[in-house]
């Protein structure tokens, strides 16, 4: 099979501050694999969670070394691919766009969507939550008036954990909930909390009718989980602390669910283990992004109605996204009908 990628840039409608930084633009590398005449696509995302950088460059340079080993096996062979990616450490971002177009071929060899090859039910989904940055309140307000006016949103994640401390993070939220009173809300603080900060905004949170928390507290300090699980009522969700299969074990009895990112992950197969653990230690799943495209989120799509909860708005946020696929309908994002990923290219122009 042959392998190709180059890069493409998109830029951020509104861009978003979390508690270690702003992102406006971000320059991802698109994959494709030919076999036979089909092209499967697939996408890695430069990203920063918690100590664990992942560049542009550094993507195209492992791509670059690694493909002249992956090219002597066919599409077919996805065990033996992986286990070349995994003995050669190549970035979980690589190893996911390499896992999506591996799946994208396979459904279009097949001619069916992923999630009808999954036997998935579609009607499954969850809606999507669409992602409010640490801002003032007025910000925050002039942000969320903006996206419910873009599109039809149910959900909204709010990002606390300033570098101001609680009594900001609480008057952002309030401001958000006055703006949207309709909408349900969900805290995500990226690890911005210490113990006594989390445990305090999880009993005030669950009086304002948040339904969890997710990485409240740092990577690096999971074994202070447990303590804040006791201490407040909210569930617990971990995004940073969780990114493999491999991770979800020794975090279960300190946790409620975990959240999965491709990019994390190293695509849908490792996707699939996670699911398959967390449901198996009595733990939900929630799909979550960085600064993917329609490309990635598509992909993240054919699996969610397997998922609680969704946070795939990333592509919603793109001024220039260069492809199309699934659909926001109704607060939920879409898979299509068309084979594979059902992820189509679209020139773009300003």
């Amino acid at each position: 099979m042959q392998i190709q990628f180059e890069t493409f840039t998109v830029n951020k409608r509104f861009p978003l501050t979390i508690s270690y930084g702003t992102t406006a633009q971000s320059t991802n590398v698109w994959v494709k694999i030919i076999e036979d005449g089909i092209e499967g696509w697939g996408e890695a995302t430069p990203f920063r969670a918690a100590g664990n950088l992942q560049t542009t460059e550094m993507i195209q340079n492992s791509l670059s070394q690694v493909i002249p080993m992956l090219e002597v096996f066919n599409p077919y062979q996805r065990q033996e691919i992986e286990q070349i990616l995994l003995q050669n450490k190549v970035p979980s971002a690589v190893r996911a766009a390499i896992d999506v177009a591996l799946y994208d071929w396979l459904g279009k060899s097949v001619n069916l969507p992923l999630w009808k090859m999954w036997g998935l039910n579609r009607n499954a989904i969850a809606s999507t939550s669409v992602t409010i940055g640490i801002s003032t309140p007025e910000a925050a307000k002039i942000r969320v008036r903006k996206w419910l006016e873009y599109a039809d949103i149910r959900v909204l994640k709010v990002k606390l954990g300033s570098p101001e401390g609680i009594i900001a993070d609480q008057q952002m939220f309030l401001a958000v909930q006055e703006e949207a009173p309709k909408q349900e809300i969900f805290i995500d603080a990226n690890g911005g909390w210490n113990l006594a900060d989390a445990v305090v905004m999880g009993k005030w949170l669950a009086q304002q009718g948040v339904k969890y928390l997710e990485q409240p507290l740092a990577k690096g300090n999971e074994i202070e989980l447990l303590q804040l699980k006791q201490q407040q009522p909210l569930p617990i969700f971990v995004d940073e602390s969780c990114f493999t299969s491999m991770d979800i074990p020794k975090l279960a009895d300190s946790i409620d669910g975990i959240n999965i990112k491709l990019m994390k992950s190293g695509g849908l197969t490792e996707a699939m283990r996670m699911i398959s653990i967390a449901r198996t230690l009595n733990l939900q799943v929630m799909f979550g992004c960085y600064s993917d495209s329609t490309l990635v989120n598509t992909a993240a799509a054919q699996l969610s109605p397997l998922a609680d909860y969704l946070d795939l708005d990333s592509h919603l946020n793109l001024l220039d996204d260069p492809f199309c696929g699934a659909i926001l309908h109704e607060g939920r994002i879409f898979p299509n009908d068309l084979p594979g990923l059902g992820v189509k290219y679209r020139a773009f122009s300003a």
